[in-house]
């Protein structure tokens, strides 16, 4: 049943979900169908008046009644343009009108998707989705489908008006096209799959080459350009050779398509003069008719089997984007409580979580943290740390148990209100092409400039942004790579800050910075964490120590819970083991 479903030239099922796009616009819907409409007719109609012209004027040698032919020929070539003109460019127009509306929606879509979804795909691949293949949908209305339109009802057309003025004439040339129309059909159907083959080769060359420029340091690092280069030179070649076998199929076509045009005109041009030499059941006016409408009824069938391939690759794109559109993802976000401002009491009540099936990562979790209280969470790699903090964001849905903000569940309280509440630091900071001011304000128009520069001053940092060029409009370029890690935390601390949030997360954020970076850093987390409930994944000492509360965690679970110095008491205890291991010896080291 997919099979067959598959190798369906035209999806019935996928236009219906297009075709929901155009219902806005369905205005210049209607006029690109009256132009095509009046294209098919005016085009069909220009030998019936040549024939009219030759057979009572020019064969006859009568110039009475002949000017009105050459003036209403004239006239239907202007028609004829103005309608080509209004047909072009909004058929046009609608294409990327309603892939405007596509991509929009698909982008939205896609911002709501679960942190799994993102984990789970390629950035080149969903790239393509939203740039490349969204101009080949753009294809289906600007060249494919009411294209195709109008050559099918060119063709019907003519063919009527054929059989109108010689019924013998036309048998000939309708005998014909059974060849074409075959040939035609196999050209599609190949067709279709070579393009399905070079839409996800396309996908996987998008997705190499930015993976491979995104992480170019590593691959000079470790002197990898060889290997790289070897494998892009694979990836290419099987896009070359998907793109081949389209230029194959059509250098088999089109010929085959030319010639039976060129066959055709011959045995009309034979048949057809014999019979107005002979018996005269054709006349001189057929004849030149008849030569002029044959190419309009073949050339549409060639043109219709391009525009085929055109529409077809806005089919495949489509599909694709469609499935990313259908693809549920989403955190439920059927809160109805609105968070205006918390106190800060978070509760874990017996939390399960897993990111793969059956793979528990958090196994039965309980933990409070009492409002305005620091805490810290410390454990080896993959103890669950920050899946706790993923959690508590709604970043993923827990399997079982519940998380509590001040006595309500975080599943009662609509998504953007919770996380607009919590401020997080991340240890691998991310910032945008932009400025140091839009990085922090996130172009949040309820955050002014001055806003941002008093609070630079609160927590330290001012003066270092101001000793950039252009200061807090300084550039910081593509993931902030024009600013050391150390600075790129500070914007971060400052982004956090400037929200005033009643929650703050900081994820390992002083555990790769330079000695200078760290104690502006650590003046910053002092500043910001005073008042406010927070929670601190820390691999440092100072910081450590300085926590109400110190939380303890191994395979998933809550293993010690205590203040630095109640868990130094404990003989043989994990903190202990860790402290002694681990934090006693960077105490040394800093003494």
């Amino acid at each position: 049943m997919t099979d067959k479903k598959k190798n369906k030239i035209l999806d019935t099922h996928l236009l219906k979900k297009l075709m929901q796009f155009i219902s806005p616009y369905k205005s210049v819907f209607v006029g690109v169908l009256i132009a095509v409409i009046l294209l098919a007719v005016l085009g069909a109609a220009r030998p019936y008046i040549l024939q009219q012209a030759i057979d009572k004027n020019i064969a006859t040698k009568t110039f009475e009644g002949f000017l009105p032919y050459i003036l209403l020929m004239g006239g239907m070539l202007l028609a004829e343009v103005i309608c080509q003109l209004l047909f072009i460019y909004y058929a046009g127009w609608l294409g990327q009108t309603v892939v405007k509306d596509i991509r929009i929606k698909l982008f939205n879509h896609m911002l709501g998707f679960k942190m799994k979804y993102f984990n789970n795909s390629s950035v080149g691949v969903l790239i393509t989705r939203a740039v490349t293949d969204m101009e080949r949908i753009a294809d289906i209305f600007g060249q494919g489908l009411f294209m195709i339109f109008r050559d099918l009802l060119t063709m019907l057309v003519v063919s009527g008006v054929m059989i109108y003025m010689n019924w013998e004439l036309s048998i000939i040339v309708f005998l014909m096209l059974p060849l074409v129309l075959y040939a035609t059909r196999l050209f599609q159907k190949y067709m279709k799959k070579a393009f399905e083959e070079v839409r996800t080769e396309v996908s996987n060359l998008n997705s190499f080459v930015q993976e491979r420029v995104t992480g170019m340091k590593i691959l000079q690092l470790f002197t990898r350009e060889d290997t790289e280069y070897k494998k892009f030179k694979e990836i290419n070649e099987r896009h070359k050779q998907g793109w081949l076998k389209t230029v194959w199929y059509n250098s088999i076509f089109f010929p085959i398509a030319e010639l039976s045009s060129s066959i055709t005109i011959g045995l009309i041009a034979w048949y057809g003069g014999l019979n107005t030499v002979i018996d005269q059941t054709a006349s001189l006016g057929d004849l030149t008719a008849f030569i002029m409408m044959i190419p309009m009824l073949f050339r549409p069938l060639r043109q219709i089997a391009d525009k085929f391939n055109t529409l077809q690759m806005g089919m495949v794109a489509a599909t694709r984007v469609f499935k990313v559109l259908e693809t549920t993802s989403q955190i439920d976000d059927t809160g109805t409580q609105v968070a205006t401002h918390f106190k800060g009491e978070i509760t874990f009540r017996d939390v399960h979580f897993s990111y793969v099936e059956n793979e528990e990562v958090l196994k039965g979790v309980s933990l409070n943290l009492n409002a305005g209280e620091t805490i810290a969470i410390v454990g080896a790699t993959g103890a669950g740390k920050s899946t706790i903090i993923n959690l508590l964001n709604r970043f993923y849905d827990i399997n079982n148990g519940s998380i509590l903000i001040d006595d309500v569940n975080i599943k009662d309280m609509t998504l953007a209100s919770l996380r607009s509440q919590i401020a997080v630091v991340l240890q691998d900071v991310f910032l945008f092409a932009d400025t140091i001011l839009n990085n922090i304000t996130l172009n949040n128009p309820h955050i002014t400039e001055a806003e941002v520069i008093q609070a630079a001053k609160d927590i330290g940092i001012h003066d270092f942004i101001m000793s950039l060029p252009n200061g807090y409009h300084y550039n910081v370029k593509e993931r902030g790579i024009m600013l050391s890690s150390g600075q790129r935390q500070l914007i971060s601390f400052l982004r956090a800050y400037v929200t005033n949030p009643s929650i703050l997360v900081l994820d390992e954020a002083t555990s790769s910075v330079d000695s200078y970076s760290e104690q502006l850093i650590q003046n910053a987390t002092d500043k910001i964490t005073k008042g406010r409930t927070s929670i601190i994944i820390a691999h440092r000492l100072a910081t450590v120590k300085k926590a109400d509360k110190i939380v303890v965690m191994d395979a998933g679970q809550i293993v010690e819970e205590g203040t630095h110095n109640e868990l130094l008491q404990k003989t043989d205890g994990y903190y202990k083991n860790l402290y002694e291991v681990q934090f006693l010896k960077e105490e040394e080291e800093v003494a």
